[in-house]
């Protein structure tokens, strides 16, 4: 390994112990870390500006613009009030709203579904006066498992689509192979993890009265937010897409709807006030990251462990391990679009080299790296969202209080992929 790949890599472990260590100034320690790997990395401006994911920063600004409009209309609290009336406690409700950002997610990305969903957990919280703090890490945790279940649900199962040609419907069923998709594997990971969150909640029985239900007088943000689900979707099915279309429909629907409130309201404050409701913080923070991921690849930082991975063994088993749980643990501290982009070319390599069926190499390295972001706060964005949400409502969330629902959450839910997908692909 040369110099400047261990340099890197010291820098990379430091960086991440300190984002750990500090939430409170985690964008400060992402922006500096970036700025110290463009120093001494040499980047240009060009260089820069290509690392961080526009596409990804764009989407999460514009949809926070729109969920904010979203919760002016009054209608998260009115849905706020339909789960209160439909669930005998604060378990339950929290359960419910897992398994609705779930559905979501599959279709939808994680970041987005956060953020749609998070403003119905702050309202049940308020209404009931306890801390939103485990309903929105269930949110998050829970948005991240279901995206692996489709190929429009994450990045990571559309670098796989694009890399092995599948389509939509070979995430169910693949015809050619006759065997069942990742859709299944993942649904069989969410009931394990469902469950998990079930004992995690065994103390939160709170009961939950029926309240008189919100009025909604505005349907326009909610036609909007419907909207930006569908055309998200749409988007998905459309061939060689500029990689920014995400990011222009989600902001294009916030500009349009912070106009059709202002064309209602004639308050000049609809402008200032939608501004104010993106949260800087964690937009920051991802800009930071995408830079230092950058640094960490460009030197071959995640080179470094492919290699490593592909040279331990040649038995089918003992590979197909290490893909899933190495896949496990990088991807709790590094982001795993880079991550999945340069292990399946491995992974065929390795596939080749030992005549295990490719498909089940690349299942376990969607299984391990796509749920593996869950282990911590930072390891995925949907994770990074909620806490930025949580920090903005005055819930500063501690590594160790993430991880305490976390980590049984996804080893839930890893093991069963796990086991899973070798006895379906093997």
């Amino acid at each position: 390994m040369e110099t400047i790949t261990i340099i890197a890599l010291v820098h990379f472990l430091i960086t991440y112990v300190l984002l750990l260590a500090l939430p409170k100034y985690r964008p400060y320690v992402a922006l500096v870390s970036a700025l110290i790997f463009v120093i001494y990395l040499n980047f240009s401006f060009k260089e820069v500006f290509y690392a961080i994911d526009w596409n990804v920063i764009l989407m999460i600004a514009g949809t926070m613009g729109i969920v904010y409009l979203f919760i002016e209309s009054k209608m998260p609290a009115l849905l706020a009030d339909k789960i209160i009336a439909k669930t005998p406690n604060v378990k339950w409700a929290i359960i419910a709203l897992s398994l609705l950002s779930g559905l979501i997610s599959a279709f939808v990305d994680n970041v987005a579904t956060v953020l749609m969903i998070a403003p119905i957990a702050l309202t049940i919280s308020k209404k009931l006066n306890i801390s939103p703090v485990k309903s929105i890490i269930a949110i998050a945790i829970t948005s991240n498992l279901q995206g692996a279940a489709t190929l429009v649900g994450d990045t990571t199962s559309i670098l796989l689509g694009s890399h092995a040609g599948l389509n939509f419907l070979d995430f169910f069923y693949d015809i050619e192979r006759s065997k069942i998709g990742m859709f299944f594997v993942v649904q069989a990971g969410a009931i394990a993890s469902t469950l998990v969150l079930l004992w995690v909640l065994r103390k939160d029985k709170q009961k939950i009265e029926s309240l008189e239900m919100t009025e909604v007088e505005d349907y326009g943000p909610t036609v909007f937010l419907i909207l930006m689900i569908v055309l998200l979707i749409m988007a998905s099915f459309i061939e060689d897409k500029p990689q920014i279309t995400n990011g222009l429909i989600t902001m294009g629907l916030f500009v349009i709807g912070v106009f059709y409130n202002y064309a209602r309201t004639y308050d000049r404050k609809v402008f200032i006030n939608s501004i104010k409701s993106i949260d800087y913080f964690t937009i920051l923070l991802l800009m930071g990251l995408f830079v230092v991921i950058e640094g960490i690849t460009k030197v071959g930082v995640v080179d470094e462990i492919a290699k490593f991975i592909s040279k331990t063994s040649t038995n089918p088993f003992i590979i197909f391990t290490i893909i899933v749980w190495v896949s496990v643990l990088i991807s709790a501290f590094v982001d795993n679009i880079p991550y999945v982009a340069t292990m399946l070319p491995v992974t065929a390599i390795i596939a080749n080299k030992t005549g295990v069926d490719p498909f089940l190499l690349y299942y376990g390295l969607l299984c391990g790296a796509t749920l593996g972001g869950n282990l911590t706060p930072i390891g995925a964005s949907a994770n990074i969202t909620g806490i930025g949400i949580l920090r903005k409502e005055g819930y500063e969330v501690s590594a160790g209080q993430f991880m305490k629902i976390s980590v049984p959450f996804t080893l839930a839910a890893v093991t069963t992929g796990y086991i899973l997908v070798w006895l379906i692909w093997h």
